[in-house]
């Protein structure tokens, strides 16, 4: 049985992947904030002595490779599976950052160079076959990085504080590894209008204060899993639409 021409059985062990995949990332995002490593003997011994299953977790992890596999495909080649390959990679570490941030206002500086460290290197095998894919993806690092960077820095100039955590940045640098310069920026795009919606539900309803910290990094993960899923050309119309209050034709 194939769906999208991927045979069912990609599907099961995608799927089985996740569950497991999940569970590493709740141990991660109790190790990282204390600057533990995560891939320790300690994994084993409090998986038997004490293990606690996050369902949702491991259910989420699951249905984004599932999902991936689906947008993707399985190409016959190394090469042509690259895509696949990075952002299920990518994909438990996208999910700790959130879920650190929103809990503790941080992205620990040990996952974001590990999201640099894994960039870097699909970075070279992107390179294996066009100079200019990895040129690209390295102008997406400087991007990233340098226009968070300029907010940073122009919030402590004009506020007297940082108007984005160095974490951000940081995120962002690593990610433009991932996506390129075209992609980084609309990433970039996408997260202040999610943010910008957000925060004024939350300010509405009274959940968040207007003098309360909200952190930008869930909306930096939920903008780059929805680049993950749909093409640029697509988002980048929307936007347009939306920044033009719909007035652009072309």
């Amino acid at each position: 049985m194939y769906f999208n021409d991927v045979h069912i059985i990609y599907y099961v062990v995608a799927a089985i992947l996740g569950l497991f995949v999940g569970q590493i990332v709740d141990w991660a995002n109790k190790r990282l904030p204390e600057y533990k490593s995560v891939f320790s003997k300690d994994f084993f011994i409090e998986t038997k002595m004490n293990f606690k299953p996050n369902y949702i977790l491991m259910l989420l992890t699951s249905a984004i490779y599932v999902t991936l596999i689906y947008t993707y495909g399985i190409k016959t080649t190394l090469i042509a599976n690259l895509d696949l390959i990075k952002f299920m990679i990518l994909t438990p570490m996208l999910l700790s950052a959130f879920i650190i941030d929103f809990r503790l206002q941080i992205i620990p500086n040990r996952l974001n160079l590990a999201i640099f460290e894994v960039g870097i290197i699909f970075a070279f095998l992107y390179g294996l076959s066009s100079v200019v894919i990895t040129i690209d993806m390295l102008l997406g690092m400087l991007a990233g990085a340098g226009i968070f960077l300029l907010i940073t820095l122009l919030g402590g100039l004009f506020y007297g504080k940082e108007a984005m955590g160095f974490g951000d940045v940081k995120l962002m640098g690593a990610l433009g590894l991932f996506f390129g310069l075209s992609n980084i920026i609309i990433i970039t795009l996408v997260s202040f209008l999610i943010g910008a919606i957000l925060s004024i539900f939350l300010l509405i309803t009274k959940l968040k204060k207007s003098d309360e910290y909200i952190p930008f990094g869930p909306f930096i993960v939920i903008a780059t899993f929805i680049s993950m899923y749909i093409p640029f050309e697509q988002i980048k119309q929307v936007l347009i639409q939306i920044f033009t209050l719909g007035m652009y034709k072309g």
